[in-house]
């Protein structure tokens, strides 16, 4: 069930979700050569503390940590480690989601460590710009597939590249995942008309291959990788559809 959220609810999703942004914003100035995973979660941890706010990801259904760090052909959810040294030329995107007073905000970027491949920045790029045209066509009485699946898929997908399909964005705010569960393709089937007051994320994750196959890691029960090792990348704001329009709550 979609939850329309109301004014008071909005603001204190807003807050939650700058916090959020400040947050992404703070620790991709730590993204270098030679940092750990694990020291960038710590960075995190203590400015969501220090602000008063829990961070989301921490024991949610058991995952260890307090942000997501996903390196290279890591699509989504890699668990932050000691062992896991950042390289010159790696990709990595940052995953945050604070709680505020009991409000969820939710973003992620990904970010070049050094100097990175063409072909990598070209990645990064394109998936931010898919992001961004998604957002752009954003508006009531519109539906979400329209806006989203049908405008990131035939966009990426001129470049070679591939959209991720059993993970997706999802509708937040009260609870860390709500409805809708957002489509990156164009699911002809989804019918979520857009309504003042809803608020979900958007956040494509694109393969650089034309292959949208993805792995659990079986040990860890989190960690997704691409199927066949190609980079991925991901990009993902929380966004509110407006009486006219739509507000990206995570941008600052």
């Amino acid at each position: 069930m979609i939850i329309i959220k109301t004014p008071q609810q909005i603001e204190g999703i807003r807050k939650s979700s700058k916090l959020a942004a400040a947050t992404l914003n703070y620790i991709s100035k730590f993204v270098k050569a030679g940092v750990s995973t694990e020291k960038l979660n710590q960075l995190a941890h203590k400015f969501i503390i220090d602000n008063d706010a829990i961070p989301g990801p921490l024991n949610y259904s058991g995952f260890p940590k307090s942000i997501c760090t996903s390196i290279n052909n890591v699509v989504c959810h890699g668990i932050p480690s000691e062992q896991q040294i950042l390289k010159e030329g790696d990709i990595i995107n940052l995953d945050v989601t604070t709680i505020l007073d009991a409000f969820y905000g939710d973003t992620s970027a990904t970010f070049p460590v050094g100097e990175i491949s063409p072909e990598a920045k070209k990645l990064i790029e394109t998936t931010k710009k898919a992001l961004d045209m998604s957002i752009k066509s954003l508006k009531p009485g519109k539906y979400l597939n329209d806006c989203v699946g049908k405008i990131i898929q035939p966009f990426v997908e001129k470049e070679g590249y591939s959209v991720v399909r059993e993970l997706g964005g999802h509708g937040i705010g009260l609870k860390f995942h709500e409805d809708p569960f957002v489509f990156h393709f164009d699911s002809n089937q989804e019918k979520v008309l857009l309504k003042e007051g809803m608020i979900f994320t958007i956040e494509p994750m694109i393969n650089i291959s034309s292959n949208p196959e993805i792995n659990l890691d079986k040990k860890d029960g989190w960690t997704i990788r691409t199927f066949d090792g190609s980079l991925s990348a991901q990009f993902e704001h929380t966004i509110l559809i407006t009486k006219t329009s739509y507000e990206i709550l995570t941008k600052l």
